[in-house]
């Protein structure tokens, strides 16, 4: 090892050489090695003239019992040396861990002392005028008063200075405009800070110096397209003749225009943050309103769609065609407008983003956007879609109007539920209250006043006059009864009718009638377009034409329906129950007065004329009641279910509307009772005619007839057989009019009138035996033909009667007595009364025989 020294020193060597030494620092070497030391230990011990001996030497120990004995003793004196240092490292650190514990002890002190301090100041700052003024070890706090109003004063005096240099800065700029006419200061900031903040504060002072102007250079304000007037104003003159108002406005102007530009330039590039910057500006410059108007204006929609705004509507004819059919679905908004609509809606959704990044009062500019969008490209293609609807037709004008206000109603919605510049929260109170007010002006001129419902009313005339025209032209050349009630109760129906048929013709003459509108009228008339042309009385009609149609009227109410749905959702709520009474007015006199009263007028006509007929009556008029009562019960349920119900905000118009409903109702009942009163005066008086025309011989057969056998094979007698037959044909002709109970209380009215006919027919006649079979087969018949009908209980039991009176005519006198004790004494009721059993036995050949003559006294 190099660490270990050989023995001898200086020039001389030793007899007997010293051992290897060494020190601490070979044990501390990083390269140290036990095995390594330990071989160089023997190898020093061995002398060097003993290393290059013989091979075969005999082994010498000494050598190196001496060399580890000298390592021993050496290593014994390190270790001593060793454990002193160490002695010496451990109080050297005992003594580093006293001081350091008296460090942070006193640090500790020191930081307790801040925190205190600390604590009155705060107390101090927050209450200026504390009750506590001392801190927890007596300290008084005035320091932190003074602290505070040292800074209030500092604040003060930065204020000072700053509109100090701000005065002193505006003085500058007036005297280079004044006297140097420029504004180089101003300039040179704009050039080289043109920060957002340094041209606000241009902006500041361009408009400080305008005031300036006015009142140190009043010569330049008095200037008319730059020429001075004559005279000097309160003894002022100019700066060197330099026009400071001019020079100011001119700069202002540069600025703006710089401005605009810039933001112009950051919109292109999306660079809202400069946008947002130059807005504030401009802002604070002159309100802002250049920079919106740059942004509305030259927005590339609008310039995109200001090319487009031109073009016709080309909607095919077939979608017109569709508008101005009434019994067709109608197609929709017009494509164009919606189209634009669909546009408007990205557009509106997309640029509220930029918006609200690129303006700080970005609601205005929201506002004066929508109202761009709606007073410019919305209602120019509304009026172009509406003008050309109006040239088609009127319904085809109020079903666009209807569509486009859908339409467009739709899209308010959506963009509330958007948000726009709220987004993705719902829109703010200011924004939908500016979409609901632009929705509003784009429909007022159509919607104003009584304007649309005078429309609504209009087209509902027309279609109405249209379909009902043959049927007017029917019931106007049939012959009335000339004198009479039920003439008097017609002659308003009369009047209406020639109303009615006047207007269509006139509406087809008129110059205003657009040929789509005339055609439709013709169509749904069913007219040719040669028929109106022709005089009225030559227009060929059919007796369908004057038959009411439970379809036609079902057609004017689904019109009608369409008619409220667009008056509900186009007016306002307040003015819904108006509109619904005007409605109902039109109802009531078309449908009610001229479609329904005409057809009873006419039944009551006919019913009146068969009075005094000497033949058979007809009764085919019975038949119109079925389509009057059921289209009467059609409009009555639309009236009480839709537009009584849509009145209910006013109490005033529905009272009036359900005591118009009611009135309309009952004149059609009343007309309808006074047709079926007819009715059975005129079945009454036939059967009675009828009964009048029986032969005597009928139920008194003499032998001769008797002869054959002929007599007996006749069922019933030719008078019963006439009788029958018309009423089978009366109730026929009754149940195709009426039915359920007004079917049945009819049937048991005239039941019980013809079951009095015959109680009185046949105490007219004297009967014999034979013809006593006879009447029974005449009494069977009538008494089965009447139980055929719908009767009461009541009426039933009454008619039954007639049955005993045949058998009145053939028992024998024990079984009249028996017949008659079961007989009331009198009064009227279901069972046969005792005058009239006395009555009906009185007419019996027998009469006078011992056996009946008993039995009628016995009575």
């Amino acid at each position: 090892m190099s660490s270990l020294n050989s023995g001898g020193g200086g020039s001389g060597r030793s007899i007997f050489p010293k051992g290897p030494s060494f020190t601490l620092e070979n044990f501390s070497n990083k390269d140290f090695i036990v095995r390594d030391f330990v071989e160089d230990l023997a190898e020093s011990a061995v002398p060097v003239n003993r290393r290059s001996g013989p091979a075969h030497q005999a082994f010498d120990p000494k050598p190196l019992i001496r060399t580890f004995e000298n390592a021993l003793s050496q290593l014994a004196t390190l270790s001593d040396e060793l454990g002193e240092r160490e002695t010496d490292l451990l109080t050297s650190v005992r003594r580093a861990e006293i001081q350091h514990d008296q460090t942070l002890e006193t640090l500790g002190r020191k930081l307790d002392q801040s925190i205190d301090s600390f604590e009155t100041l705060d107390v101090t700052l927050n209450n200026p005028n504390g009750a506590n003024g001392n801190d927890r070890n007596g300290r008084s706090d005035g320091g932190g008063m003074v602290a505070v109003q040292i800074g209030e004063r500092l604040e003060d005096l930065d204020k000072q200075r700053r509109r100090a240099l701000d005065a002193n800065f505006l003085i500058q700029c007036w005297l280079e405009v004044s006297e140097a006419g420029e504004l180089t200061s101003l300039e040179d900031m704009i050039r080289r800070q043109g920060s957002g903040e340094n041209k606000v504060r241009c902006a500041i002072i361009a408009r400080q110096l305008m005031r300036m102007s006015q009142r140190l250079d009043p010569q330049s304000w008095s200037q008319t397209n730059g020429k001075k007037v004559n005279g000097v104003t309160n003894g002022v003159v100019g700066y060197r003749n330099n026009n400071t108002r001019e020079l100011i406005e001119k700069f202002s102007e540069t600025l703006e225009k710089d401005l605009l530009k810039q933001f112009d330039d950051s919109y292109r590039r999306q660079n809202f943050d400069d946008m947002l910057e130059c807005a504030k500006v401009l802002h604070d410059f002159n309100g802002g309103a250049s920079v919106v108007a740059l942004f509305v204006n030259q927005h590339q929609f609008f310039i995109d769609r200001s090319q487009l705004i031109t073009d016709e509507v080309t909607t095919d004819n077939e979608t017109w065609e569709k508008l101005a059919d009434p019994d067709s679905d109608p197609p929709g908004v017009e494509p164009s407008l919606q189209s634009l609509i669909d546009e408007i809606r990205v557009v509106m959704q997309d640029e509220s983003f930029i918006i609200k990044r690129a303006f700080p009062y970005y609601d205005v500019v929201l506002t004066k956007f929508i109202q761009r969008i709606f007073q410019q490209s919305i209602q120019q293609r509304l009026e172009m879609v509406l003008e050309k609807a109006d040239t088609i037709s009127s319904l085809a004008f109020l079903r666009s109007l209807h569509a486009s206000r859908s339409y467009i109603n739709n899209l308010i919605e959506d963009l509330k539920a958007h948000g726009l510049t709220e987004h993705p929260e719902p829109c703010s109170a200011q924004t939908a209250l500016s979409l609901d007010q632009q929705l509003d002006e784009l429909f007022v001129p159509y919607l104003v006043g009584n304007s649309y419902i005078d429309r609504e009313r209009k087209s509902l005339e027309e279609l109405y006059s249209s379909l009902l025209f043959k049927y007017t032209i029917y019931h106007s050349r049939r012959k009335k009864v000339p004198t009479g009630f039920m003439a008097s109760l017609a002659q308003q129906g009369t009047q209406l009718l020639a109303t009615a048929k006047d207007a269509y013709i006139d509406r087809l003459d008129s110059s205003e009638l657009t040929p789509t509108q005339k055609a439709m009228m013709l169509r749904v008339a069913g007219l040719r377009d040669t028929d109106p042309n022709k005089n009225k009385n030559e227009i060929e009609v059919t007796d369908e034409d004057g038959v009411l149609s439970v379809p036609n009227a079902k057609r004017m109410l689904k019109w009608l329906a369409e008619g409220v749905r667009r008056a509900l959702e186009l007016g306002s709520g307040s003015d819904t129950p108006k509109d619904v009474s005007a409605l109902l007015n039109l109802l009531l006199t078309s449908i009610g007065q001229v479609y329904i009263e005409t057809s009873l007028d006419a039944a009551a006509d006919s019913a009146a004329a068969q009075e005094t007929l000497k033949v058979e009556p007809d009764l085919a008029y019975l038949p119109s009641l079925q389509p009057a009562i059921t289209i009467t019960n059609i409009m009555s349920r639309f009236i009480n279910t839709v537009l009584i119900r849509l009145a209910e905000s006013n109490t005033t118009v529905r009272r009036s509307m359900e005591l118009q409903t009611k009135q309309g109702v009952e004149r059609i009942e009343s007309k309808t009772n006074n047709i079926i009163r007819s009715t059975l005066t005129v079945v009454l008086n036939w059967v009675t005619k009828l009964l009048a025309g029986q032969k005597r011989a009928d139920f008194r057969p003499k032998d001769s007839d008797l002869e054959g056998g002929r007599y007996f094979e006749t069922l019933q007698t030719a008078t019963c057989l006439s009788i029958c037959t018309f009423l089978n044909r009366v109730a026929s002709l009754s149940a195709q009019a009426i039915d359920g109970q007004n079917l049945e209380i009819l049937s048991s009215e005239l039941a019980m009138s013809i079951r009095d006919l015959l109680f009185e027919h046949f105490k007219k006649f004297n009967v014999n035996a034979t013809g006593g079979l006879m009447v029974t087969k005449d009494i069977s018949k009538y008494t089965s033909t009447l139980k055929d009908w719908p009767l009461t209980k009541e009426a039933e039991g009454s008619v039954e009667v007639l049955s005993e009176i045949g058998n009145l005519f053939i028992i024998g006198p024990e079984a009249l007595r028996d017949r008659s004790r079961t007989i009331q004494p009198g009064g009227a009721g279901k069972k046969l009364q005792k005058a009239d059993f006395r009555a009906f036995v009185l007419k019996r050949d027998d009469s006078g025989s011992v056996g009946v003559q008993s039995v009628l006294a016995g009575l």
